[in-house]
C-alpha cells in the first residue's frame, strides 16, 4: 500500500472533526497483518493488535460499523470473540449492519451495485466465493444506504472509490479513509503507546525493499502528516 502525504484527506478531515460519524470498517481492520510471505518476518500478533490498535481505535471512534459481509471473515477465534464484546457490550462499540435491513426495491438496487463493483473485483456475485465479498457487499450497501466512509488497508476499495467515474462503480459519493491516517491520529492524541504505532507503521508500510521505494519513513511520516493536518488536530 502506498502513503500518500502529499495533500489533506477531506474523509480523514471529516471523521476526525467529527468521530461520531458512520465509518465502516474493512476485516483487515481486526485481522493482524501477516507479511512474512514478503519478509522474514512473522505475522503481528492479534495480541499486540488489539491493545496498540483496536483499542484506541475504537475508543476514539464512537460509530464504527461493519457490514455482514465483513462479520464472517473474522472467523478466527480470538478475532471474532473481541469484535463480539464490542458488538455486545453496553453500549455498543460495533455495529453490525445486515442485508435484511434492506427493502426489497433496495435489495434490487443494492444487486445491481454489486453488480458494478465485482466486475473489478475477484469476487463473482453468481458464486458468492470468498475472495473480496467483504469489501464488494460493504460497499454496495453503503451506496444504497448512503453512507459516506469507508476505512480499508486494501488498494481493492481504494481503486473502487477514487476511480468511481472511470470504472463506472456508483461509489462517487463514498470516500475512503487509510489506516496509516489514522495510526497518525492515534499518536497524536498522546493517550496510546507511540512505539507500538510506529511498529504497526513500520510493519505495514515500510517492511520491504518496496515499501522503501514509495513510502516515506516513520519521522519524516509525521512531519509531512502534521504539515498537512497540524490545525485540524486540537490537542
Amino acid at each position: 500500500m502506498k502513503v500518500d502525504t502529499k495533500e489533506v484527506n477531506p474523509a480523514f478531515q471529516s471523521i476526525i472533526q467529527n468521530p461520531k460519524q458512520k465509518v465502516f470498517l474493512d476485516a483487515n481492520f481486526f485481522i493482524p497483518p501477516d507479511r512474512s510471505g514478503v519478509a522474514q518476518v512473522r505475522a503481528y500478533s492479534f495480541t499486540d493488535f488489539e491493545k496498540y490498535w483496536l483499542v484506541p481505535l475504537l475508543n476514539e471512534f464512537t460509530e464504527l460499523a461493519i457490514h455482514e459481509s465483513v462479520y464472517d471473515e473474522l472467523v478466527d477465534a480470538s478475532i471474532k470473540g473481541y469484535a463480539d464484546k464490542q458488538i455486545y457490550c453496553v453500549p455498543s462499540k460495533l455495529k453490525v449492519h445486515y442485508d435484511s435491513e434492506l427493502s426489497h426495491s433496495e435489495v434490487v438496487l443494492c444487486n445491481t451495485y454489486i453488480n458494478k463493483i465485482a466486475i473489478h473485483s475477484r469476487y463473482n456475485p453468481t458464486r458468492d466465493n470468498a475472495k473480496d465479498r467483504g469489501e464488494v457487499k460493504s460497499l454496495a450497501f453503503m451506496a444504497v444506504k448512503k453512507f459516506l466512509y469507508f476505512a480499508a488497508n486494501d488498494a481493492l476499495p481504494v481503486r473502487l472509490i477514487r476511480d468511481s467515474g472511470k470504472l463506472k462503480t456508483g461509489l462517487g459519493d463514498m470516500q475512503i479513509v487509510q489506516m496509516y491516517e489514522l495510526i497518525y491520529y492515534l499518536y497524536k492524541m498522546g493517550s496510546y503507546d507511540n512505539r507500538n504505532l510506529r511498529i504497526l507503521y513500520k510493519y505495514q508500510y515500510y517492511l520491504t525493499a518496496g515499501d522503501k521505494r514509495i513510502n516515506p519513513e516513520w519521522g519524516y511520516f509525521i512531519e509531512q502528516m502534521d504539515l498537512l493536518c497540524d490545525e485540524l488536530i486540537n490537542l
